[in-house]
């Protein structure tokens, strides 16, 4: 398929980005720089909110995968509430043109406080900006489908698990801290269970998701089960053997953050058996 990515110079973009390359998809990448853009894509920089026709503008893509979004990891920034707008207009566009099919990423954070398995029918309360936006853009994106018949994709996604410097995860921000030297890092209790998932496994599942349209609506980006925050992050120092040690109860734990919380993999279980058994 002739896929446009969004978003495709930053963290999660890099690597679904390759993915999608690897699967044979002919990947059209665009954001406001194009530096670490697997070469095999066709890259173009540009600001995805100015353009007139993204569809003629982008060479008429099949699909659209929508990842672009600033300060993911500042919650609570205006520019989230900012920005909405600026998203919904992009994507009006887009499903007003000749598409067959737009999946834009989302967020655990759309369900706010909530105990237990995620499912797509789970009620979402988000407790700051982010989960706000994210939540308002799904309900957006999936009337903008309907309205012009075309296939809707929303990918929930959870905690990321990876070993590299560059993002602003906390197991980045571990990882950078490690690679200057410092010896202890500030951290709250750890006792949070959350859904992690590596970074290669994301973006399979991602990737996998795209290039299928027999499963859609929401579907968690996911393990599918719970694990112990800081359980977690022992284990990745331990992994990676980084000299570099967690400094239990510097932090508070954030009110809105839930004390276990994970997303169902029924839908994207099927979506990589089926994968696996092409």
């Amino acid at each position: 398929m002739k896929i446009l990515v969004t978003g495709a110079n930053g963290y999660l973009g890099q690597g679904i980005v390759k993915t999608l390359l690897n699967y044979g998809h002919n990947v059209i990448a665009t954001d406001l720089s194009t530096q670490y853009i697997d070469k095999r894509a066709i890259s173009k920089a540009c600001n995805i909110f100015e353009i007139d026709n993204p569809y003629l503008y982008f060479n008429k893509p099949e699909v659209v995968l929508h990842l672009a979004w600033r300060n993911g990891f500042v919650h609570h920034s205006e520019t989230h509430i900012e920005d909405l707008p600026k998203h919904y207009n992009f994507i009006k566009k887009i499903t007003e043109s000749n598409i067959h099919k737009i999946v834009v990423m989302g967020s655990m954070h759309e369900i706010g406080f909530f105990e237990g398995s995620i499912q797509e029918n789970t009620p979402c309360h988000p407790l700051n900006l982010y989960g706000i936006s994210k939540n308002a853009l799904r309900e957006i994106t999936k009337i903008l489908a309907k309205q012009n018949d075309i296939l809707f994709q929303w990918l929930r996604g959870y905690y990321i698990v990876d070993n590299s410097s560059f993002g602003n995860s906390i197991f980045s921000k571990i990882v950078s801290a490690a690679e200057k030297g410092v010896k202890e890092f500030p951290f709250n209790t750890g006792q949070n269970q959350y859904d992690f998932i590596s970074y290669s496994s994301f973006c399979e599942q991602v990737a996998a998701t795209v290039s299928q349209d027999e499963i859609t609506g929401i579907i968690n980006i996911c393990s599918g089960k719970p694990e112990k925050l800081a359980e977690c992050i022992e284990n990745f120092i331990k992994v990676n053997k980084l000299n570099i040690h967690l400094q239990y109860g510097a932090f508070p734990e954030r009110p809105y953050d839930s004390k276990a919380i994970w997303g169902d993999n029924t839908k994207i279980n099927k979506i990589m058996k089926q994968l696996n058994s092409k």
